[in-house]
């Protein structure tokens, strides 16, 4: 068997080792020639999977992918300069979604930066406001012979200690709190010296996960008041799938005085639960509303997408809000009481079995509420003419079960939001920081990780932003995209104080005349198109007959037709 090498340089082999260590095996490599030291230790080692992505911003979302569902640490490495800034936008939705990844920047030495070298920024603690840990590491002179002088060999190893210590504390920082971390790692010339066998061994300090406790005090606290109080509201927001046991979900349905608020994103599905919340509060009434404020509100998972619901609740509060997240909790809603930092699950095995059932119609009246909406919901979108609404309507219809549903920010998500999908789904979207910056790219991550057929609902602004996302080799045969052109940023349309004008046209819907149809033959697409609803139907079931190469259609829906069909759905429920 071939006998790997590694980069002569010593910090690379220390970098290489701890992150093969702790079990970081995927590594997202960006090109560049300081960080050769890193791509020769990552790409020579065969027990290491390393992608190569020009685009940093594309590399990260890519990278993001992957770890949002592998669950691990993956790593990102690139050269010097502003190529690390661009890892940015994906830093802080990794931030804010509790997704670890790991970035490694390749530097110049200390003392050249601000010199005037070329590609050299200040890259120390770069990310400061969005990252869990960041390193900075000492570089390194390499020489041929051996060093007679003492001194110099006595700071050589208290580097080497220091750098090993410092990867450790991030790399252990990625696993346990879920997060980013950045290592940045200058290194001296010459970079590119390989070597048969590694001049360090370095110590891996064992990872330590946090152990909370629930106190019985406030166990105690929480069960009587629960037990007390006759209309509890458990709101869930993004969830990876299975992360809630189903025997807690049907527990929860149990109880009369317990009403369900699920999102698309929490992958969460029971018929005694709300799944469409903006179906269902749109238009209620201030009485009605003092009728939904819960004693108890009960949050769960992540970001949340509606804006009706955090109106609600920061307007009607409830007397207690308990949020359970192991790692920490937004006062989103302003009146955060309690943050009890277990698993779901481990909250739920402690808490539920105790809990009493209370009597109650809280449910029950919601409920009713409920389904006289999806009645309204089917009478409207059986009258309403071809537009973004009728078009998600058809492709959430007609996908085919089971497959990992990547959905893309601003109006594809909120669309999502109205309609009953397929509970086989897998949903994700990146509603960390909720830009539409990278949704392709972690689709396309996610897609090459997973065993589940991936499709990505896209806008025709992310998909655009993100066509570089396409410029990778990785992309399975069977992933597939479904765009949805409404030639420009349509939800401007339908927001208060829009004005029909040139400024409001070219500046905030940003309206366009591009078509996927060149991006597709450019990156080895099958390009679809759809106009209409049979359209639609007849398109989307194309995508899923061949599976030899990515597939991509375009639906094309009317600019100024959308807004009002939007607009006039939550109307009809008047």
């Amino acid at each position: 068997m071939k006998k790997h090498l590694y980069s002569k340089i010593p910090l690379a082999q220390t970098m290489v080792t701890l992150c093969e260590a702790k079990g970081i095996n995927h590594i997202v490599i960006s090109p560049g020639s300081r960080n050769a030291p890193l791509t020769i230790g990552f790409t020579e080692n065969p027990n290491l999977k390393c992608y190569s992505i020009v685009d940093e911003r594309c590399a990260a979302f890519f990278a993001l992918g992957i770890a949002q569902q592998i669950r691990k640490p993956v790593a990102l490495v690139c050269t010097s300069g502003s190529a690390l800034l661009n890892y940015y936008p994906a830093i802080s939705e990794a931030y804010y979604s509790d997704i670890p990844l790991v970035v490694l920047s390749a530097d110049r030495p200390i003392e050249r930066i601000d010199i005037g070298d070329g590609q050299t920024i200040r890259q120390k603690n770069v990310f400061e406001n969005h990252i869990l840990y960041s390193a900075n590491l000492y570089s390194e002179v390499v020489t041929e012979s051996k060093i007679e002088d003492l001194k110099v060999r006595q700071k050589l190893h208290e580097a080497q200690k220091h750098n090993e210590r410092e990867i450790n504390l991030a790399l252990n920082r990625a696993i346990e709190q879920k997060g980013p971390v950045h290592i940045n790692v200058p290194f001296y010339e010459p970079l590119y010296d390989r070597i048969e066998e590694p001049t360090v061994k370095p110590r891996n300090i064992p990872v330590e996960y946090p152990q909370h406790r629930f106190s019985e005090e406030l166990k105690l606290e929480m069960l009587q008041e629960w037990s007390n109080s006759k209309r509890k509201m458990v709101l869930i927001g993004v969830n990876s799938p299975g992360m809630v046991d189903h025997k807690w979900i049907e527990l929860l349905a149990k109880d009369p005085s317990v009403l369900v608020l699920t999102e698309t994103t929490s992958n969460i599905h029971h018929e005694s639960h709300i799944n469409c919340i903006d179906q269902l509060i749109s238009t209620l009434s201030k009485k009605e509303f003092e009728s939904l404020r819960p004693d108890i509100l009960l949050t769960n998972g992540g970001m949340v997408v509606s804006k009706r619901i955090k109106a609600f609740l920061r307007k009607y509060q409830p007397k207690s809000h308990w949020h359970i997240d192991s790692k920490k909790a937004f006062d989103t809603y302003f009146c955060l009481t309690e943050h009890i930092k277990l698993q779901s699950n481990s909250f739920f095995e402690e808490f539920l079995p105790k809990a009493k059932f209370v009597k109650s119609d809280y449910k029950s009246s919601w409920l009713y509420v409920r389904n006289q909406r999806r009645i309204g919901h089917k009478e409207y979108l059986d009258q309403v003419s071809f537009t973004d609404l009728k078009a998600f309507e058809a492709v959430f219809d007609t996908i085919p079960s089971h497959q990992m549903i990547q959905l893309s920010n601003s109006s594809t998500v909120r669309y999502a939001q109205l309609f009953s999908l397929n509970p086989s789904f897998q949903v994700f979207c990146n509603r960390g920081t909720s830009g539409i910056d990278g949704s392709t790219s972690t689709a396309i991550g996610a897609a090459l990780v997973s065993d589940v057929s991936t499709t990505l609902i896209t806008g025709d602004l992310s998909f655009f932003y993100d066509s570089n996302g396409l410029w990778n080799e990785y992309i399975p045969s069977n992933f597939k995209i479904i765009l949805i052109n409404n030639s420009g940023g349509g939800i401007f349309r339908i927001l208060p104080g829009k004005e029909e004008s040139s400024n409001f046209s070219k500046f905030f819907e940003t309206t366009h005349q591009l078509s996927a149809e060149h991006l597709c033959k450019m990156f080895g697409f099958s390009y679809h198109t759809a106009h209409d609803l049979e359209g639609v139907v007849q398109g989307v079931r194309k995508l899923y007959q061949n599976n030899s190469l990515p597939q991509l259609l375009e639906v094309f829906t009317p600019r100024k037709e959308n807004d009002d069909a939007l607009i006039g759905y939550f109307k009809h429920f008047i």
